[in-house]
């Protein structure tokens, strides 16, 4: 599924509804340059084949070209602020301890002893090294050896070769990323775009106040691309039609590595056509989507649903967390600006509190994933960091919408749910093989599997 040409304008078909970048013009202060611009690419319209997402031989490619040589989000600073706090990152087979050294500095490490191949470390800790708890050797914080019981029987080993093999490190927004290949490209060029247009948001302010996770019976792909577009909105969420333009939905791709969807609530679906409601009536679905009760009679005046909206945001922002929101555009405390970094982790940028998505296989099984979501708030200047929560696991039958701490935002990951391993059986059932995507609302996917080829071969 290779790229079609970069150059120029491909002029696909869009929404005959108005663009996002219309409704952008329109809000009440105008947008920075990163929401105001476009970057569509044709990537072709070849299908991708259904094996994709079912084949335990190309599971293994991935376990083998991808996953050891991309960068990935391990944990946030927050979670390991003090020296000898570490965490433990799992992906397919493969474990890394991440650890605040005495120093202060950030290092990981492969998570196996170096005797007989026993993992350091099962569960996020503190201490100040990592001892084994088969022999007892024992290694420094910055993965030098420690200590070896009966060290007289291992004078064929030298210390200096007995150090903890490193994992790279980088940190972005308060994410601490890991990388497993020692000649990958620097964080900072992997992430292209991400760090300027974020630069605003400031991911690395915030501090973690929801972190949700629940194994999903589907291909980590089929899971991460649910949440890529906006084009299932129709079928998989009617409800908030009246309140969210989805087929107006921007997509943008950039490099190999980055890719966004901007997507606009306090503005109806163009699906609705003729039947769409007015102001009025939006401003007080978007309050009750967020739980913040009905509209009073003439909120919506002469201004727009979205100036209203962004307007109430503003003044809610910054009673919750500080600082003056003035001159924020509506876009950016109200929209759907979901970027995602390949190949498993997608920030929301903006103002609001900001959603995080994360996917990963679950141990070495092609058709079971781990999705978690976190939800970042900003801290106040006037206060301290609040403590970073620990993740929930849902069990099997408990529904996201039982997560008190994702409001309005579990019951509509239920609805997703709902799909996904249906998804699944029915790619393993498909006859024709091949899995058709739309030429601009699912681009991103496009995009994914582009980036994908390059790192497993085609």
């Amino acid at each position: 599924m290779s790229e079609g040409s970069r150059g120029g304008n491909p002029s696909r078909a869009r929404c005959p509804g108005g663009s996002y970048q219309e409704l952008l013009r329109s809000d009440t202060y105008r947008a920075p340059s990163a929401l105001a611009s476009e970057s569509e690419r044709d990537l072709g319209t070849r299908p991708v084949p259904a094996s994709r997402y079912t084949s335990p031989e190309y599971f293994e490619l991935e376990r083998e070209r991808l996953w050891p040589r991309v960068w990935q989000v391990a944990c946030r600073e927050e979670e390991i602020p003090a020296a000898g706090d570490y965490v433990v990152y799992d992906i397919v087979g493969r474990s890394v301890l991440v650890v605040r050294g005495e120093d202060g500095g950030i290092r990981a490490f492969h998570n196996s002893c170096l005797h007989r191949g026993r993992r350091l470390a099962t569960e996020p800790g503190n201490g100040r090294a990592f001892r084994c708890g088969f022999h007892g050797w024992t290694w420094n914080l910055d993965g030098s050896i420690r200590s070896i019981p009966c060290r007289w029987d291992f004078a064929h080993l030298r210390d200096e070769h007995l150090t903890l093999p490193a994992v790279r490190t980088g940190t972005w927004g308060g994410f601490v990323f890991i990388n497993m290949d020692p000649g990958a490209m620097p964080l900072e060029e992997y992430l292209e775009v991400l760090p300027a247009h974020f630069g605003r948001w400031r991911l690395e302010d915030c501090y973690k106040a929801a972190h949700v996770a629940k194994e999903i019976r589907c291909n980590w792909k089929v899971a991460m691309e649910a949440f890529m577009e906006s084009y299932h909105v129709v079928a998989t969420h009617p409800q908030i039609l009246p309140v969210f333009a989805d087929a107006s939905a921007q997509y943008d791709v950039y490099g190999d590595h980055v890719n966004r969807n901007l997507a606009a609530f306090g503005s109806p679906s163009p699906h609705l056509g003729e039947s769409a409601p007015g102001d009025a009536d939006v401003v007080t679905g978007m309050l009750s989507l967020m739980g913040r009760g009905r509209a009073r009679p003439g909120d919506a005046g002469n201004q727009g649903a979205r100036s209203v909206l962004g307007a109430m945001n503003r003044r809610s922002f910054a009673r919750a967390f500080g600082g003056d929101y003035d001159g924020v555009t509506d876009a950016e405390t109200l929209d759907a600006i979901v970027y995602n970094v390949f190949p498993n982790f997608s920030p929301w940028g903006g103002f609001a509190p900001n959603i995080v998505y994360r996917w990963r296989p679950v141990a070495l099984a092609v058709d079971s994933c781990l999705m978690e979501v976190m939800i970042l708030k900003r801290c106040r200047a006037d206060r301290s960091r609040p403590a970073p929560v620990p993740m929930r696991l849902l069990g099997p039958d408990e529904p996201w919408s039982t997560a008190e701490e994702l409001p309005v935002l579990g019951a509509v990951i239920d609805q997703d749910m709902s799909n996904l391993p249906h998804v699944q059986e029915g790619l393993l059932a498909s006859r024709s093989g091949d899995v058709h995507l739309g030429a601009y609302q699912e681009a991103r996917i496009r995009h994914f599997h582009c980036t994908l080829e390059k790192y497993l071969g085609s």
